[in-house]
């Protein structure tokens, strides 16, 4: 229907008037000038140094650093909801070139992905040669909408050149380990040096030199910000590979082909992530982001305090963190995770005498038991498993652990409510004081003991509740144990001192946990950053050196990872670089001093967020091989300044629905890169701007099924297709939902700039807008009017009035510094949609004087609107008689004498009526101000020789006259 057929409403051509604005002469227009721009070089941002060097004079002008998030070519190709966030940018980035500044904006494309691949396994087709196709298409696209990119800087996270720096950055990360000491990072070698060197102590005595290069291998590993380790994962049969924690939705499949989900426990490289929380959490504050994206952030690393304790078992120990230690006198059994590595060190071969059948599932032995509860658990979604309303199963594993605080032998159990993504993966269960644990007594009739008060008037013998108590207010008490009473305390001081007696006697200690799990680095895929390790006969992981980079992706015939029954919780992944054996197994001299030898290769590849961790660098010296960014243009761009503690990109545009993959994965790089002293930035995005959606209706039959929008009529209110009644509804725009609009489309009919103004007036950049094709031509009448404003319509020449702006009318004078200092302030604050409001105000007002309009009112309105239309405003520029581009003129500035009202209107009122207005002078006095509204007529006449008790004076506005 007319919301996605413009038709309708298409600009109609005036044969009597040949050199009127139309479609068509926007087209020649736009093109003329995008070849322009190109030819000339007019968005080039030059370097203070090295191969993108430039004009000195652009150099020593502040800079902005203008950024979009990474693209991914889609074949579809663009909507018109893609572009909004690159217009706005665009439109930003034009006015910040005008008021003095060195911009860099430019766009490259995050190339690497399952798309592709997924559809080289459907046609056969090579993902690059797919992958180029789109961006040549998308790039077109683009163009078209005359984006001032700095296109020297574009490229693709799949060019070798710019992975090849992926690879070095990753092997930066593995050759480093975090200093806790320090609070940085640092070269695994210095870590080496202390261990060779006894200023470090090798876990379980010995000497380093006395350890094999295996055994050095795996203690590195416990160091390394990158390792590779044997641990429970997300595991999807139906896409046959692990995923991230963020990549697996709330119910417990796949973000992407919603498959289930399972853990298991596979060999995998991490990236240590978590010995960053506390700098992670803390540099936040320092950001210009959205709130709701740093609450996000805070809630998905998930800082609590407590305390660690160590629960002894047959020598060994199951460690908890609780942030409740105040409660461990309550602790009457343990659970751990159905992943928790120790449940099988832990589980005996028989049960132990005297165990309760309601414990053992039924099962013959603990082994069987755990076994199939494991099978059974791993089934479920994280959500499921922690759902309040289930009931609670688990069953005993067959060990008991000591309650350090009172020596009591605590059953251990294994329960799927338990996670190993939160705390240690094993918890103390205090059933009096948590619901979940009270339930699980219950159904397992363990032991309840009370050790907070409650205050509900319940009493104390837990045999008679009906549910758990919690309480932060209540006295502590049952928790005495001849070295230690908290019997009578608050939980506040009940806490600290359980903490130092933990402490004391080596139970515990005070520490702080964190939500953030390791980020999970390994993807059983083709079409991605081949990982630049490669491992001996005896599996010990080996870095490639800087010289053999770029690791290229070979050829291979099948691209597909091995896939399975989506249901098949038992299988393994089987990558598809893994059937290549030529590329797998090669012979090499890693200058090691070993000379060559034999290795395999690791055939996992690095996932899609690995090219976007870092692509900011590559955008400030994008040619540069020798190294990864030169120091001196990274600080020039990104170092830190005033306002800027930590430095980083100025303007960052993009969806929050990346607010914990890629922000919180890049902001990790970025401060292994500022530790390690490759970046004086630690952090990439200074500020970040989340656009709005651009929504469009979609029409679905009585089947439920998506009905192309453009063929759907309304009459009465209804929405009909094909003469049957369909239903409409609000959502996003895309070609599945039959409902996308093109950016093309747009173009053809009305012109890039129109669709610029249009995208831009919808409303506010941050919230979300319906499209409607038919409100289109309202900005197409726009650039109509401006264009008569300044061009004869008949002859194609300027019209504009050659005078002095001391001839120009007062009011129109206002009108202009008013419009001046309207869209600038709105400009600077990402408020297109005002700013284009007062642009109209102002051409409205012309237009409404009628006549040739003033020269200086004439230009300054053209630069107005040159951040937003640029096409239509170079054209108007050079035919004002100015040779050089609209892009780098300086943006107009207000004359504070006009914008500052005249007069202003003042209300006067008598027992809270208006009974007068009157037109003063803004810096009108108070008394002069009281004398006007008593001696206006009006006023006199409503008082009828009635006294005045009180007058109430608010000027300039406003004046109460309250009678006797």
């Amino acid at each position: 229907m007319s919301e996605t057929n413009p038709a309708a409403t298409a600009p109609v051509t005036a044969d009597a008037a040949p050199h009127r604005y139309t479609a068509a002469m926007a087209a020649e227009i736009e093109a003329r000038w995008q070849d322009f721009w190109d030819a000339e070089g007019t968005y080039a941002a030059p370097n203070p140094k090295g191969d993108l060097a430039g004009d000195p004079e652009l150099v020593a002008r502040p800079k902005k650093f203008i950024m979009d998030m990474f693209p991914y070519p889609s074949g579809a190709g663009l909507h018109v909801g893609h572009p909004l966030g690159y217009i706005a940018t665009d439109v930003f980035a034009r006015f910040q070139r005008m008021t003095g500044h060195n911009v860099l904006h430019t766009l490259g494309f995050d190339a690497f992905g399952l798309p592709a691949e997924q559809y080289a396994v459907q046609t056969g087709t090579h993902p690059r040669a797919s992958t180029e196709a789109n961006m040549k298409n998308m790039v077109s696209q683009l163009r078209r909408l005359g984006l001032g990119h700095d296109k020297r800087r574009s490229f693709a996270t799949i060019d070798p050149e710019y992975y090849k720096w992926t690879q070095w950055i990753f092997l930066q990360i593995f050759n480093s380990w975090y200093d806790d000491e320090a609070k940085r990072a640092r070269p695994i070698s210095e870590l080496v040096a202390q261990f060779d060197s006894g200023e470090r102590a090798v876990p379980g005595g010995g000497t380093w030199s006395a350890l094999t290069e295996a055994e050095r291998a795996d203690l590195l590993g416990e160091y390394r910000l990158a390792y590779a380790s044997d641990a429970p994962v997300n595991w999807c049969p139906g896409l046959g590979t692990v995923l991230a924690n963020e990549e697996v939705t709330a119910d417990g499949r796949s973000e992407r082909g919603n498959f289930p989900v399972f853990k298991s426990k596979l060999r995998q490289w991490n990236m240590r992530i978590t010995a960053y929380a506390d700098r992670l959490l803390d540099d936040l504050d320092q950001l210009d982001w959205p709130e709701a994206i740093k609450l996000q952030q805070r809630n998905w690393i998930g800082r609590s305090e407590g305390a660690r304790v160590d629960f002894p078992v047959d020598g060994e120990h199951i460690t908890v963190f609780t942030t409740r230690p105040d409660t461990l006198f309550g602790a009457t059994y343990m659970v751990l995770a159905p992943e928790h590595p120790l449940v099988e060190k832990f589980t005996p071969a028989a049960w132990p005498e005297g165990t309760r059948d309601a414990w053992t599932g039924g099962h013959a032995t603990p082994t069987e038991a755990v076994a199939a509860y494991r099978a059974q658990a791993a089934s479920k979604s994280d959500v499921e498993r922690q759902a309040e309303a289930k009931d609670k199963t688990g069953v005993f594993i067959g060990a008991y652990a000591t309650n350090p605080v009172n020596g009591e032998q605590v059953p251990v159990f294994v329960a799927d409510y338990v996670l190993m993504g939160y705390g240690t993966g094993a918890i103390m269960a205090v059933p009096a004081g948590d619901q979940r644990d009270f339930e699980f007594a219950r159904a397992f009739e363990l032991p309840i003991r009370c050790i907070v008060e409650p205050t509900d008037g319940r009493g104390t013998d837990p045999s008679t509740w009906e549910s758990a108590f919690a309480s932060y207010d209540a006295k502590i008490m049952n928790s005495s144990n001849g070295e230690v009473s908290l019997d009578g305390l608050g939980v506040v001081e009940a806490k600290e001192r359980i903490t130092e007696w933990l402490e004391r006697t080596g139970a515990g200690a005070g520490t702080v946990n964190f939500r953030l799990r390791d980020w999970l680095f390994s993807r059983q895929r083709y079409w991605g950053e081949p990982f630049p390790i490669v491992y001996d006969e005896d599996g010990i992981a080996h870095p490639l050196p800087a010289s053999m980079l770029p690791l290229e992706l070979p050829e291979v015939e099948d691209y597909s990872p091995r896939t399975f029954d989506p249901d098949d919780a038992d299988t393994k992944p089987e990558t598809p670089l893994s059937r290549n054996e030529d590329w797998v197994h090669v012979t090499l001299d890693l200058g090691d001093g070993r000379g060559p030898r034999r290795y395999r290769r690791e055939t996992n590849t690095m996932p899609n967020w690995a090219g976007s961790c870092w692509y900011e660098l590559r955008y400030l010296d994008p040619h540069n091989s020798e190294q990864l960014v030169d120091p001196e243009i990274e600080q020039y761009w990104m170092g830190p300044r005033e306002g800027l503690p930590h430095g980083g990109v100025d303007l960052y545009v993009g969806g929050a629905e990346h607010a914990v993959l890629h922000l919180l994965y890049a902001r990790f790089w970025s401060k292994v890169l500022f530790d390690l002293g490759h970046v004086s930035s630690a952090e990439p995005f200074h500020k970040l701007f989340n656009q709005g959606m651009i929504q469009a209706y979609v029409y679905r039959d009585s089947r439920g099924i998506a009905v192309p929008a453009a063929e759907v009529e309304e009459r009465d209110g209804a929405y009909f297709h094909g003469g049957e009644k369909v239903s409409r509804l609000l959502g996003k725009m895309g070609k599945s939902l039959k409902n996308a609009v093109t950016p093309d489309e747009i173009c053809a009919e009305y012109g890039a700039d129109t669709l610029r103004l249009y995208e831009m007036a919808m409303g506010p950049l941050d919230v979300s807008r319906p499209w409607d094709t038919r409100a289109v031509v309202g900005q197409f009448r726009l650039l109509q009017r401006l264009w008569r404003n300044v061009v004869d319509e008949n002859t194609g020449r300027l019209s504009v009035a050659d005078v002095a702006e001391t001839d120009v009318d007062a009011d129109t004078l206002r009108a202009l510094h008013k419009a001046i200092d309207g869209v600038r302030q709105d400009l600077e604050g990402m408020r297109f949609n005002t700013a284009i409001a007062k642009v109209t105000e102002l051409n409205n007002h012309l237009t409404k004087v009628g006549g040739p309009v003033p020269r200086p009112v004439a230009e300054r309105l053209v630069l107005l609107v040159a951040p937003l239309a640029p096409h239509v405003a170079e054209e108007l520029w050079r035919k004002l008689g100015h040779t050089a581009s609209v892009v780098h003129e300086d943006f107009p500035v207000a004359d504070p004498a006009y914008v500052v009202d005249e007069t202003v209107t003042c209300v006067v009122q008598i027992k809270g009526k208006v009974k007068a207005r009157l037109e003063v002078s803004p810096s009108v006095s108070e008394e002069d101000l009281e004398k006007a509204a008593l001696a206006d007529e009006k006023v006199v006449a409503a008082l009828g020789g009635a006294g005045i008790r009180k007058v109430i004076v608010r000027a300039p506005k406003l004046v109460n006259i309250v009678p006797a």
